[in-house]
């Protein structure tokens, strides 16, 4: 609702404006207008309308639709993207910017495609936005230009992501039950090693971790881990991690940076 009402105003305002530019342009005498607030002062009636024009489309972007892109619509889907490319827009609210982000999404099926997104980025949060960067996102199976992030808490969004990862491959298939159903542990890195590797952009590294259950005594145990280059000082020697494994085949290990809720 507060919505239309911002649209019509907007509206109303810009028809005024046109009609008292082009009574100008034809010679009208504007003291004499047909037009609200003119009269006697033919300069105060138009500067107010101009003024109150122009914050409504810079402050009013949001309830009017005018510099948004539209939220993902029928079958929303979840999936990966990259940021390949970063603009500002040059509209700013309230000191904070404005930015397009031009994300690669790899969808659970299907081709690659580059979606866009539009949104405010305060400084402060703007350095977690970087060429490269992954990122959960929501998308429209049947418009790839609609594009919004994902709450990569959201157990619905952890659970995609995770299927992404094992259908592709970045989990390797022997610690897939482990991954998926067995117990999370804290642990603690020993060893690391690069592969040599690369999937989907990530690079692999072969691990010996310590893990080290509460219940439990601990014990070495060796796995692999494909990780973007940016997670790559996360699994450095001596870092916390977690780890999952099952208590029938102790090692046979996968690990993660984050614990997972309800684990």
């Amino acid at each position: 609702m507060l919505r239309i009402v911002f649209a019509v105003v907007w509206l109303l305002l810009s028809a005024w404006l046109v009609i008292w530019v082009g009574e100008g342009l034809f010679g009208v005498n504007q003291r004499q207008s047909i037009l609200p607030f003119s009269g006697e002062d033919t300069l105060g009636g138009p500067i107010f309308i101009g003024v109150a024009w122009g914050l409504l489309l810079t402050f009013g972007g949001m309830f009017l639709g005018l510099g948004r892109r539209r939220k993902p619509r029928g079958d929303v889907q979840i999936g990966v993207g990259v940021v390949v490319e970063i603009s500002r827009t040059g509209l700013t609210v309230n000191d904070v910017p404005q930015y397009d982000l031009f994300i690669r999404v790899t969808p659970t099926a299907g081709d690659e495609f580059i979606g866009q997104l539009r949104m405010l980025v305060d400084a402060s949060d703007f350095s977690a936005l970087q060429i490269g960067q992954p990122l959960a996102v929501r998308y429209s199976a049947t418009d790839h230009d609609t594009v919004e992030l994902a709450d990569p808490h959201d157990p619905a969004v952890r659970d995609a992501l995770l299927q992404w990862r094992i259908d592709r491959g970045l989990i390797d298939p022997s610690q897939v039950r482990a991954r998926t159903t067995g117990t999370q542990v804290p642990a603690s890195v020993l060893e690391v090693r690069p592969t040599g590797r690369r999937r989907e952009g990530q690079s692999e590294l072969a691990l010996r971790v310590l893990m080290a259950p509460e219940d439990a005594a601990s014990w070495e145990a060796d796995t692999t881990v494909f990780v973007y280059p940016q997670a790559i000082s996360h699994l450095q020697v001596g870092a916390p991690i977690w780890a999952f494994y099952r208590r029938e085949d102790p090692q046979t290990v996968a690990v993660t940076i984050e614990k997972e809720a309800g684990r």
